[in-house]
């Protein structure tokens, strides 16, 4: 498969005999049933259909073999295992949900939760008990199916998932914890995320994945569905942590409804290569958006992301920062688009994207963009990148730090404005905490 080119056959792993299969082993009602199906005719017409060019030409795929992986039986054992998580250890969580190669393996949520009607968990079993409730948001809003073949190979064979619904006028004050593990070798996880804030509602949720070993190859093709109803406010964090040797690919939107309030962090720091296609659309009068990120690419990783801010209503409001830190042969891609409706009048749209080159063989790729045809709108974007000054390193370690301590106060400063626009303290120091093992000062 290649980002331009065509892929002769359904991936062996994934094919017919494989998908009627694992129907088999789901249990599930009809109308999941039919929508995998529906689906996975869409993954099968993809095959054959050129992946968009302007989103998947920065993104080689040559070094991506579908055939290798395929989904897991049983997970691995997680008593032999040690799933290291770095958010864990630092708070207290109102409920915990845990996937391990492709299966859920473990969820709590306090009875407090329970009493106020909220769902957290296990996605599978959340959508048998409780369809009238999680039937009409599961890939029909946010993330489309045929959007591409990933996107449809993810909705035919979506595996296990988290959900959070959070009914109207419900705040929940202690952060909810998702983690996403991959521990045998080949284990594919095509795990889904969907949270669902009624009007009014507050909610944070923290997410992370990550590798048992540091050697364990795997694939993960994701999307997460964000919907925020009128008055509600989200906040999402996806830590991505997998190892080097995994493939990561994720479709991910999220739909703010009026006065609507989602803050959205993305750090993408692990995985071999790595693609995400971020939405995010104001869909009503006063809805507002924060989109914040940090990427630290070392060796050959290969981090991409192609966001988009759609306007589609009036005094809406949207603001993206990512930042990025590269070293070693490491290349990171981001095309970024505001796209304002026609009705989407007296709007504010902002990307900025910066990058920090620690080699001269990394590589930074930034594409702003706009679309706007209103006419009443303010909009711009930004786009930086540049090497450490030699000036800055030459004055710390003049003043007796190491250079490893001189560069991680050089780094720790660049990602210091995306920090300071993120309220929960434990993914700050998550992130600083992640940013030194991979300047090598912690082991």
């Amino acid at each position: 498969m290649s980002a331009s080119g065509t892929q002769t056959d359904t991936t062996p792993g994934f094919g017919t005999a494989a998908f009627e299969s694992f129907l088999e082993t789901r249990d599930e009602p009809d109308w999941i049933t039919a929508q995998r199906r529906a689906a996975f005719a869409c993954y099968q017409a993809s095959q054959h259909a050129t992946l968009d060019s302007e989103e998947w030409k920065r993104v080689d795929l040559r070094r991506f073999h579908p055939e290798q992986y395929e989904l897991c039986d049983q997970p691995a054992d997680t008593a032999a295992l040690n799933l290291e998580s770095l958010l864990t250890h630092r708070t207290e969580f109102a409920g915990h949900v845990t996937h391990l190669d492709g299966h859920c393996v473990g969820q709590s949520v306090s009875d407090k939760l329970r009493q106020q009607g909220v769902l957290f968990g296990n996605l599978s079993c959340l959508l048998r008990e409780h369809a009238d409730v999680l039937r009409p948001h599961l890939l029909t809003r946010a993330v489309q199916p045929d959007k591409d073949r990933f996107a449809s190979w993810h909705s035919a064979f979506w595996t296990s998932g988290t959900v959070l619904y959070v009914p109207r006028e419900v705040e929940i004050r202690e952060p909810l914890h998702s983690l996403i593990a991959l521990a045998r070798d080949g284990a594919t996880d095509l795990g889904h995320t969907l949270v669902i804030l009624e009007d009014g509602a507050q909610a944070t949720l923290l997410e992370e994945t990550l590798s048992a070993g540091p050697q364990t190859a795997g694939l993960h093709v994701g999307a997460v569905e964000l919907l925020v109803g009128r008055g509600a406010h989200l906040q999402y964090v996806q830590l991505q942590n997998w190892n080097q040797q995994v493939f990561h690919f994720a479709h991910q939107a999220g739909c703010v409804a009026q006065n609507g309030q989602l803050q959205w962090t993305v750090a993408g720091l692990g995985s071999k290569l790595a693609h995400v296609h971020q939405d995010v659309t104001l869909e009503g009068p006063g809805a507002r958006a924060e989109v914040n990120g940090v990427t630290f690419a070392t060796e050959r990783q290969l981090i991409s992301f192609w966001t988009q801010q759609t306007h589609q209503a009036p005094e809406t409001e949207s603001d993206l920062l990512y930042k990025e830190v590269l070293r070693n042969r490491a290349r990171v891609a981001w095309r970024g688009m505001i796209r304002v409706d026609p009705d989407a009048q007296r709007i504010s749209g902002f990307q900025r994207n910066d990058a920090l080159l620690l080699d001269s063989d990394c590589r930074a790729d930034a594409i702003p963009g706009l679309e706007i045809e209103a006419d009443d709108v303010r909009c711009s974007h930004a786009a930086t990148a540049g090497q450490v000054d030699d000036e800055q390193l030459f004055y710390c370690m003049s003043r007796g730090m190491h250079r490893r301590e001189a560069m991680h106060m050089i780094v720790e400063g660049f990602f210091h404005d995306v920090y300071d626009r993120i309220p929960v303290e434990v993914v700050r120091d998550t992130l600083r905490t992640a940013v030194e093992r991979k300047l090598g000062i912690l082991n």
